[in-house]
């Protein structure tokens, strides 16, 4: 399906020359003067070689047909990270350079949106929080009440944050899976 170029936006898959690419950033630059273009930069699938594209605004890219769909984490092993189809129950293996850095937020039985061509996972996303437990972080000092200021933490799953002075070892907080930053603590 060809559509305009500055209508790309990151995570869409597009087709080139035969290849498919993950888009990675999109921008829309309108210089004082000429024309305005998009700035595609772009990963591709079958190797991982990152590439940067320049198109004008109205010029037509063929967009690759990818299905978004729910699935269930279920664990990970030699051969990547295993997800399982709420309707059908069939699983498929996403390999690690998908899963990246979001890696460190799956939790067994989580749902998660995988963008599949053609039986290939291509692309992953989490749900915006998630739920983890403070394991490691320092005590919090008395008359430390009206700073904002945060002090460091581990998580459950070996990640660092910030957390406000009165959350101690043991609470389980809500977490940002964009940045890994604290939102508040769990209503559990």
């Amino acid at each position: 399906m060809k559509v305009i170029a500055s209508s790309l936006r990151k995570g869409n898959i597009v087709d080139l020359d035969g290849k498919l690419y993950v888009v990675l950033t999109a921008e829309n630059i309108h210089p004082g003067k000429g024309t305005p273009v998009t700035q595609l930069d772009m990963r591709r699938l079958s190797d991982g070689v990152k590439s940067s594209q320049r198109y004008k605004t109205t010029d037509q890219v063929e967009r690759a047909h990818v299905e978004e769909r729910e699935y269930q984490y279920l664990y990970q092993d030699g051969d990547g990270f295993h997800f399982m189809n709420m309707e059908s129950y069939e699983q498929v293996a996403a390999p690690e350079d998908v899963i990246g850095d979001l890696a460190v937020y799956l939790q067994p039985e989580m749902k998660c949106k995988l963008s599949v061509h053609e039986g290939v996972v291509v692309a992953i996303e989490l749900p915006q929080r998630v739920v983890l437990e403070v394991v490691e972080t320092e005590p919090a000092m008395k008359g430390q009440t009206a700073s904002s200021s945060y002090k460091p933490a581990v998580l459950s799953n070996g990640l660092r944050t910030g957390v406000p002075p009165h959350i101690g070892v043991g609470t389980r907080i809500v977490v940002s899976t964009a940045d890994g930053t604290y939102v508040e603590r769990a209503k559990d």
